[in-house]
């Protein structure tokens, strides 16, 4: 018999080598992008300065007054001014006409883009797909055929026949922010709630809405921003005062023999105050509608 074959010895794995201790994390500094941010800074920030100095200054200092300098005599008589002259009215106004024209554009948008979302045919596609040829279509190629429909409606010269026009303007780019968000809702989620018995009409408030905070967020501030600062349905669908609104309002200040500048000047900053409030108030739900659902 051959003689038994002797086993080796089995050796034990060696011991991992402790990995070499980790550095902090430092950022390396960019110099361009340091630049950049402060070139951009200036850009935003001097014509601001400049605006709000020049409203501080008096009517006849504004002529000669060098804009980056601080006024000499600075003053309030300004924005006094403004807010005699009908100021108040005119920012009533227009926010209604926002508020207005956000209400109409959430209502109708967002059914609108879950159906386009949910909804598996060519008749909803080709629906979709028409409905956004109207971000291809500028104001001004329909203003002719839009006055001859206010006037036939008995509209013209009512806030109405400047809601109407900017809400269907805004509503194409909101379906497509809001289209785009509801896109990224988890096809699970839609199942679980089906399994659970829920209806579409519940999918839309329960699981919809609630996950497409930021997309209604930019939404709104798109449409507020769209009626804030229109200008060509408010100059053409309205002739009275009672009805204008404060991109009309500044006209006010302009005469056939000058312009009253500071008070111009004075009457742009006190309505961007509103729009800045409203950015504060969304600046959540926007940078969410940028990141993605729910703002993850």
């Amino acid at each position: 018999m051959a003689p038994d074959t002797l086993t080796p010895p089995v050796k034990s794995p060696a011991p991992p080598k402790p990995l070499p201790p980790r550095r902090p994390w430092t950022r390396r500094a960019d110099p361009l992008a340091g630049l950049g941010s402060v070139i951009w800074l200036a850009v935003v920030i001097v014509p601001v300065y400049a605006m709000i100095s020049l409203s501080l200054t008096g009517q006849d200092e504004a002529l000669g007054h060098n804009a980056l300098r601080p006024p000499r005599h600075p003053t309030l008589a300004n924005y006094d001014t403004v807010l005699h002259s009908g100021f108040g009215h005119f920012l009533a106004n227009t926010a209604l006409v926002a508020a207005a024209v956000v209400g109409i554009v959430l209502v109708l948008c967002v059914p609108l883009a879950y159906v386009a979302v949910r909804t598996r045919g060519f008749w909803s596609g080709a629906a979709f797909r028409l409905f956004l040829l109207g971000v291809a279509i500028p104001a001004q190629a329909v203003v002719v055929p839009l006055y001859l429909m206010i006037a036939k409606l008995n509209l013209y010269d009512s806030l109405l026949a400047v809601v109407l026009p900017t809400a269907a303007f805004a509503m194409p780019v909101s379906v497509l922010v809001l289209t785009g968000t509801l896109r990224d809702i988890s096809e699970e989620l839609y199942e679980a709630m089906a399994l659970d018995g829920a209806s579409p009409a519940r999918m839309l408030f329960q699981l919809v809405i609630p996950l497409a905070k930021g997309g209604i967020g930019t939404v709104v501030v798109y449409a507020a921003l769209q009626a804030w600062n229109g200008f060509l349905f408010p100059l053409i669908f309205t002739q009275s005062d009672g009805p204008r609104v404060l991109t009309l309002g500044l006209f006010t200040y302009v005469s056939q023999f000058g312009v009253n500048i500071p008070a111009l000047l004075a009457s742009v900053v006190l309505s961007g105050i509103p729009v800045f409030a409203v950015y504060l108030v969304a600046r959540r739900a926007l940078v969410g509608g940028l990141m993605g659902v729910g703002g993850k």
